[in-house]
């Protein structure tokens, strides 16, 4: 039998045809952009990135100065949007697991207050969350000279001061020295993205704890485990087969909503966009590798969920 007539085979061609007019087209249209923006004068290409980028960082994961280069600059910026995505995956996920598992609990107070949360911050637009924690860390909370700790934590206009590895943070004249200093944008851009997130992923968990099979819980509690042992032992670890597909697109759009942090003057790689094709007039390049950064993270977080879901999903023998 001739190959074209296996279906499977066209199949194959088929794609292959798909994928090669997809590529022409994407050829095309970058040529006849950088053929219309050489009519109008307009530079293009990627060499200005080896070029001082002239403006300062205010916090950078990386050392930078104002007179290293964009790409120094880009890096920085991509520093800080993995920093708060990172740390507020992290939170976020312990905030939302034990909200999603308060909704089950016997005490009607607390089931309430899990209800009212999730509620409330779900149906608020996030760029008003954002702006509203940035008011009360730079308009609410003390000074520095006028604050005082609680169990080493400093929590001021200049932000948030934790102790870290023994290095207990002290006054130190206008500022705070010691121990771990979050900037007030970086505190206020993290706790906006965790606590908006964190009402999704409470109504995730709940989901995925209700799908499994009451007779499950009502076995455990015949053989003598608790309330809690039971939905540790044997309620999550059955729902996470629901949970970890719609958990992977939270933690997608969590590192994706971090581009909101411009409202908030945190440096993030796409404040950092902003400013250098403001300076170099190279849009279609900066706005390319802001798409390959949030691509490149959205794959690598999504291959990685989907390990972690092989990995954990149960299997029957």
């Amino acid at each position: 039998m001739a190959f074209w007539r296996n279906q499977k085979t066209r199949g194959w061609l088929y794609q292959l045809a798909a994928l090669l007019l997809v590529a022409a087209c994407i050829v095309w249209l970058a040529d006849n952009t950088l053929e219309n923006m050489r009519n109008r004068g307009i530079q293009s290409g990627f060499d200005f990135l080896s070029q001082p980028a002239g403006f300062a960082i205010s916090e950078s994961l990386f050392g930078y100065e104002s007179t290293d280069t964009y790409w120094r600059a880009f890096l920085a910026g991509l520093g800080n949007t993995l920093k708060v995505a990172v740390v507020g995956i992290i939170l976020t996920t312990i905030l939302g697991v034990l909200l999603g598992v308060g909704r089950f609990s016997h005490n009607i107070l607390i089931r309430g207050l899990c209800l009212t949360y999730v509620e409330v911050f779900r149906n608020v637009p996030l760029l008003l969350q954002l702006l509203m924690w940035y008011l009360v860390c730079v308009e609410w909370l003390p000074n520095v000279r006028e604050a005082e700790p609680f169990l080493g934590i400093y929590l001021t206009k200049a932000g948030l001061a934790l102790p870290w590895f023994g290095d207990m943070p002290v006054k130190a004249g206008f500022g705070i020295k010691g121990g771990v200093n979050l900037s007030p944008e970086f505190f206020a851009l993290l706790l906006g993205l965790t606590i908006y997130t964190a009402s999704y992923i409470a109504e995730i968990v709940r989901s995925g704890i209700a799908s499994v099979p009451r007779g499950q819980r009502e076995a455990a509690l015949a053989l003598g485990l608790s309330r809690g042992q039971t939905m540790r032992l044997i309620q999550l670890p059955q729902a996470l087969r629901v949970i970890i597909p719609p958990l992977t697109n939270q933690y997608l759009n969590l590192t994706k909503n971090s581009s909101l942090a411009v409202a908030v003057g945190y440096p993030e790689l796409v404040s950092i966009a902003n400013t250098s094709l403001n300076q170099t007039g190279r849009a279609v390049e900066c706005i390319a590798v802001i798409m390959a950064v949030y691509l490149t993270l959205s794959l690598l977080t999504s291959a990685f969920m989907g390990w972690y879901n092989r990995r954990s999903a149960i299997k029957e023998r």
